[in-house]
């Protein structure tokens, strides 16, 4: 673990317990150290985090460095990455917004998700049309609650002063700069007040 920690970026295990939000730091040592199991849930949690198979963790590294397996003599290849990632509500997740809101993500139902990059996730089930030419109404969006760089055309779940999220693509030449895409025609969101960008979208799926 602490392998991972390091080569993740988090120099301390203090700098790693203020990336998670239910794991302290005091609990963060003893995984590391060894004087307290590790459950896979702690795992998952970790490698979320660390970018690396759970599976790695809870085996000592046995497995390969670096949340990577060997098959036969073929050469060493990233094994796939599954989290459990927490459905919200459109509700829960404009509270994420907010400084003054604490949302306990381990309270929310999950979903399986493989190989999505280093970040802490929410998933959300897209209700409306208004971004239908990416997600069609009841696709699942998976957004990445550290990443909140601003990039154009990139799409991101914000929210207004009044708490509430939406879902919209960035478009920083229009006029507001978060915009449908969509193939009806349906007119910008009106928010108000300060946005607050909550996370990039990074994901969107739906079943057939």
């Amino acid at each position: 673990m602490q392998q991972a920690r390091a080569e993740a970026g988090y120099a301390s295990p203090s700098d790693a317990a203020r990336a998670l939000r239910d794991i302290n730091k005091n609990t963060l040592i003893s995984h590391e150290n060894g004087n307290r199991p590790l459950s896979r849930k702690a795992a998952e949690k970790y490698g979320r985090l660390f970018g690396v198979d759970p599976g790695w963790l809870l085996f000592d590294g046995s497995a390969g460095g670096g949340g990577f397996h060997e098959a036969g003599s073929a050469a060493l290849v990233p094994s796939p990455l599954t989290v459990d990632v927490p459905i919200v509500s459109w509700i829960s997740a404009g509270e994420l917004g907010s400084q003054d809101s604490v949302v306990n993500l381990s309270d929310y139902p999950t979903i399986p998700a493989a190989d999505l990059e280093q970040g802490e996730w929410i998933a959300l089930r897209v209700d409306g049309p208004s971004m239908n030419k990416i997600s069609p109404p009841d696709s699942i969006i998976f957004v990445n609650l550290r990443d909140k760089r601003l990039v154009t055309n990139g799409c991101y779940v914000i929210s207004d002063e009044t708490g509430r999220a939406t879902y919209k693509r960035y478009r920083p030449n229009d006029k507001p700069p978060f915009q449908p895409a969509s193939y009806m025609e349906i007119p910008p969101p009106e928010l108000e007040g300060a946005i607050t960008i909550i996370g990039r979208v990074k994901r969107s799926m739906i079943d057939m």
